[in-house]
């Protein structure tokens, strides 16, 4: 028998040592670095959603100005200027008929045309439809009217881009005959689009006269017929000063007298009334005037550089009110000048001591004002892309800059406050980041998504968070451990189940169920505990030979056929109860009676369905809390002649908090970052109401749902971005939070 000298044996200690030394060594090197790598994700994640989102909220950037004189000289004052989406050849028309092309940049010109006016017959009055429709008219000193349409075609010779301009007209080279009488217009409105056009003139001697153009086309022969319909409105308004069609053609403002506004319906050309007349700016005067993208909207603005914007508002049934929606921040000096975007709901805006200001309406936001000249600003426009700006000031100078301007829809009170949109009755919060047409005013509202978000949390964690921590409480303190065994695996197994399942399931299975028992679920929900508690009571009365032969611990077993019964018993008590208080209909009666809206896949569902995915996680963590608790505690506890249940709130409960908080808390950011299951088992509506009968959109859910249509680096993806950095920030102040709360738990509960 070989024996170690005690060298060898201390040597070989030393060597163990040592590999266990440099083990611990490389361990804790390994988990510092694996610790540092998450703080860094976490970081870069968080690094990468900012930059992406803040660019919405960055000032829009203003380079390539330039300034020179007048295209085509001063010999005619300017009506208009643009250009074409390229931003490369700019207009100008004359009030004499001249349209001049030029270079946007330099103002170099290109080409200039004259419209066809009659040998003997001279342009007493000009104005300009909606800035996308490119149209112009020209009133006559014969009482005819002249209708000029831009265009801008783009070909490719040589690989290379060509813009050539063009002129058009709508209703042919003649002149039309507006007035019978051949007075000479002195002030005229206009709108043109394919369907027709709409012309309203005051003439020299004050009448007010309207004509329909009705553009018709025969899809056999391909010949184009125009019927013209006019009519003279009787008793206008004094002192008209400017004539705006609205661009559906309905409805004419006509601007009289310092600030006074009358609007007319002019759906039927030959018989237009009168609807009302609104004071625009008591005490002011009215110094410009246009209508935004998309005709609903009008913008005014006063000789005290105060803007504000107006549109119909529904009063009663089919009645409407032109109302002051919102006022903007002034500019400096008296408004000279307006001009609208062709797309979008923004505008610029030029003032008498020369100021140039951009702003956008839906967010009431003004994105910049710069000095551009010291006369004032009497012509303004925009390229059709709202990425530059044209201005002629009073001495004839002509000013142009290129705007880096993406995301003007967004501020601060747009994201998160309630916003009056165009055609709504009041103001709301709004999420609705597509439409139809072009006339879309985007609504952004980030406000009904949290609030969805919160609204789905609260009901996950309401159904969860009693199941979820009354389970751990019996599972670890009362419960056999053989059945513990059984219990335990079997629902944190239920963690594993994928969230798109259970969404399936709560969409197709649960939420019909849930509609045709309605009553049978409410009753469930809220008699169901005291079903509990009344078997418990019956459970005491029993033999007491019968309760010893089932064993303690094992009271759950015989619990749960009570329950699955009750809730059976329920199910079958909610019919007869909805036919004799609710007319055999709940969900009917709380949508036409109470005035509830129900909603098939509604808040109570989801709740159900992502209560069921969160209870897993709450369950497994508190329950490892409560169990790990020392047995030397409970059983000081119970020696000192506590009670199970004294021990388990003053002792067991107190000590596991830390441990319960933390699974409450994880199972909070479970449910508020759900999304499977929100979209398959709402609706995802966005809306602010908190029933329980109604649905609801999540910030997670939204991502989901719009991400794929969204285009990279427009207003749209970014604010994506935006609503994942919200969740990430909410989610960080919540577990930091979560964290100091349960580190003070621990220190006020671990010597107990």
């Amino acid at each position: 028998m070989n024996t170690a000298s005690p060298t060898q044996t201390a040597i070989s200690v030393d060597r163990a040592m040592s590999r266990r030394l440099l083990t611990d060594k490389l361990f804790e090197k390994l988990m510092t670095v694996g610790g540092l790598s998450v703080i860094v994700a976490v970081s870069a994640i968080f690094v990468y959603l900012v930059s992406v989102v803040v660019p919405l909220f960055m000032p829009p950037g203003i380079d390539h100005r330039a300034q020179f004189a007048t295209p085509g000289g001063n010999a005619q004052a300017t009506l208009t200027l643009t250009g074409e989406e390229q931003r490369e050849i700019g207009s100008r028309v004359g009030a004499g008929g001249a349209i001049t092309f030029f270079k946007f940049a330099s103002g170099e010109t290109i080409g200039q045309v004259q419209v066809p006016v009659p040998e003997g017959v001279r342009i007493t009055s000009a104005e300009t439809g909606e800035r996308r429709s490119f149209s112009q008219a020209f009133g006559l000193s014969d009482g005819r009217v002249l209708l000029v349409k831009q265009s801008f075609s783009v070909s490719f010779p040589n690989n290379k881009r060509v813009i050539t301009p063009a002129l058009a007209y709508p209703v042919g080279e003649a002149p039309l005959a507006l007035d019978p009488q051949g007075r000479a217009i002195q002030l005229i409105g206009m709108q043109q689009s394919d369907d027709g056009s709409t012309i309203a003139a005051v003439t020299e001697d004050g009448r007010l006269l309207l004509s329909a153009v009705n553009i018709s086309n025969n899809a056999m022969t391909g010949e184009t017929k125009s019927e013209v319909q006019s009519s003279e409105i009787a008793n206008p308004p004094a002192g008209i000063r400017q004539l705006v069609v609205e661009a559906k053609q309905r409805e004419l403002y006509v601007l009289h007298g310092d600030a006074k506004l009358a609007r007319y319906n002019i759906s039927d050309k030959s018989n237009p009334k009168l609807l009302e007349t609104v004071d625009l700016a008591k005490g002011q005067k009215v110094t410009a005037l246009t209508m935004l993208s998309g005709g609903y909207s009008l913008i005014v603005g006063t000789d005290k550089g105060e803007l504000s914007q107006w549109f119909l508002v529904r009063t009663e049934g089919a009645n409407f009110s032109m109302t002051r929606i919102r006022d903007f921040k002034p500019m400096p000096a008296a408004v000279t000048a307006l001009a609208p975007e062709f797309f979008r709901k923004g505008f610029i805006v030029g003032d008498a001591a020369g100021n140039l200001g951009s702003y956008f309406a839906t967010s009431q936001r003004l994105l910049f004002v710069e000095k551009l000249s010291d006369k004032p600003l009497t012509v303004l426009g925009v390229p059709p892309r709202g990425n530059g700006y044209l201005a002629q000031d009073e001495a004839g100078r002509v000013y142009t800059a290129a705007v880096d301007n993406h995301y003007p829809e967004v501020s601060f009170s747009s994201l998160w406050s309630k916003v009056w949109y165009e055609s709504y009755e009041e103001p709301d919060y709004v999420w609705q980041s597509s439409a139809s047409n072009a006339d879309f005013e985007p609504k952004f509202s980030l406000a009904p998504l949290t609030y969805g978000t919160i609204k789905a949390a609260t009901y996950a964690m309401l159904v969860a968070m009693p199941l979820a921590i009354l389970g751990a409480i019996f599972t670890a303190y009362f419960m056999t451990q053989r059945m513990r065994e059984i219990v335990k695996p079997s629902i944190e197994v239920m963690a594993a189940l994928p969230t798109v399942v259970l969404g399936f399931l709560a969409g197709l299975w649960l939420a019909p169920l849930v509609e045709n028992n309605l009553a049978g679920v409410l009753m469930s929900l809220l008699l169901l505990p005291a079903a509990m508690v009344l078997a418990s009571f019956v459970w005491h009365l029993m033999p007491r030979s019968l309760v010893e032969r089932v064993g303690l611990g094992w009271e759950a077993a015989l619990l749960m056929p009570i329950v699955a019964l009750a809730i059976w018993g329920f199910f079958q008590l909610g019919h007869p109860i909805e036919a004799a208080f609710f007319g055999g209909d709940l969900p009917h009666w709380l949508s036409n009676t109470a005035g509830i809206s129900f909603e098939q896949r509604n808040s109570l569902v989801v709740g159900i369905a992502m209560g069921f995915a969160v209870t897993p996680t709450i369950f497994s963590i508190a329950e490892d809390a409560i169990f790990s608790v020392p047995k030397s505690l409970t059983s000081g506890s119970l020696a000192l002649g506590a009670t199970p249940w004294q021990t388990m709130m003053g002792v067991v409960l107190l000590t596991a908090s830390p441990g319960i908080f933390s699974a409450v808390m994880i199972g909070l950011g479970r449910a508020v970052g759900e999304t499977m299951i929100v979209l398959m088992a709402t609706g995802n509506t966005a809306v602010m109401d908190f029933s329980m009968f109604s649905g609801f959109r999540t910030l997670s859910a939204n991502i989901g749902v719009e991400m794929p249509e969204a285009g990279v680096g427009e207003t749209h993806y970014r604010l994506l971005f935006l609503s994942a950095l919200v969740l990430f920030a909410f989610t960080f102040l919540v577990n930091t939070l979560a964290e100091l709360i349960r580190q003070r738990l621990r220190e006020k509960y671990s010597t107990i």
